[in-house]
């Protein structure tokens, strides 16, 4: 925002008090030592424009969208020493650098920027994956242990690990066991990274597992889902490989991030040192998710092949 509409909002503001009474012109016989100081200076004593204007009624506030890549990855460092450097650092990263400050805090615009991506955080952790995208594939919803809603979840990791016992009986019901591959779908942190990959990531899985001459499981949602359910999928079905595809926690402004977390032959107990994880899967900037999908193929062969996961599959030769 330019002086000038800043003038101009301090005169309209100055003015709607003064036409309300809610401050007397200074000089008004009236005013004591007390309501001088509360007497706001006339515009004459501020360095602003005149306005005729009493009302904000139609005073309008026009900001640029702080999100798009030319305010967000925007220089705001005053009198950089090397401007040509701290550009170059800026655009080797995605992280929040030359932001520069105002005082000991951040600039308006830092601070709006901030508020808009949190905003997609909050998006993305407390709405559900769309219903019409799961019909798409033909995905069957079941539940882990959480009750209370999404914030029973993010409270309750451990409840996010096992399964229900009625997810238990439908999955037991609809699935077959002992496939080679067993694909599954997690909401996780983000539901909007599903919406963003599914429909890219899932044909490319189940085209290449077919391809390779592996038997691939009956697909299904698991709603409240942490990676550790795992464990549970693999007890129940038996599979040689568990592919879990779920939503990243996700960053600032960041939201459409999915990993899909593999394990051979899953049991209770396993942790992350027994599974390897494909992460980041995301277009313009993280693992595309066609390539995603190819890579996922591949590591599912590696560990039939050597009958292992995780750390174990890492030190075989």
């Amino acid at each position: 925002m330019d002086d000038d509409k800043l003038a101009a909002i301090v005169d309209a503001i100055v003015q709607e008090l003064k036409a309300s009474g809610a401050v007397k012109p200074s000089g008004s016989a009236s005013a004591g030592p007390a309501s001088a100081a509360a007497n706001i200076p006339s515009s004459s004593a501020v360095p602003v424009k005149p306005r005729t204007a009493t009302s904000t009624a139609n005073l309008s506030i026009d900001l640029p969208d702080p999100v798009l890549d030319e305010h967000r990855y925007k220089a705001r460092v005053k009198n950089p020493k090397d401007s040509n450097g701290l550009r170059a650092l800026i655009d080797s990263t995605t992280a929040r650098i030359g932001v520069g400050r105002a005082g000991p805090r951040y600039t308006t615009a830092s601070l709006l920027l901030f508020q808009g991506d949190h905003a997609v955080t909050q998006d993305a952790l407390y709405r559900d994956v769309d219903q019409k995208l799961l019909d798409e594939f033909n995905l069957f919803t079941v539940q882990t242990k959480i009750t209370g809603g999404k914030q029973e979840y993010l409270l309750r990791p451990d409840l996010g690990r096992l399964l229900s016992d009625d997810a238990k009986r439908v999955i037991n019901e609809k699935c077959q066991k002992n496939v080679n591959v067993q694909l599954c779908v997690g909401d996780g942190l983000s539901a909007a990274a599903i919406e963003a990959n599914l429909r890219q990531i899932f044909p490319v899985i189940k085209q290449g597992v077919q391809t390779a001459g592996l038997t691939l499981g009956t697909p299904f949602f698991i709603k409240y889902a942490r990676v550790g359910v795992m464990n549970d999928i693999g007890e129940l079905l038996k599979p040689d490989v568990v592919i879990l595809l779920i939503g990243e926690r996700p960053g600032l402004g960041r939201a459409e991030s999915m990993s899909a977390y593999m394990g051979y032959k899953p049991k209770y107990g396993d942790t992350d040192a027994d599974r390897d994880v494909v992460c980041n899967i995301f277009e313009n900037g993280g693992t595309n998710p066609l390539e995603g999908g190819a890579f996922v193929v591949q590591i599912a062969q590696k560990m039939r092949k050597n009958q292992a996961s995780g750390v174990k599959l890492k030190m075989i030769k």
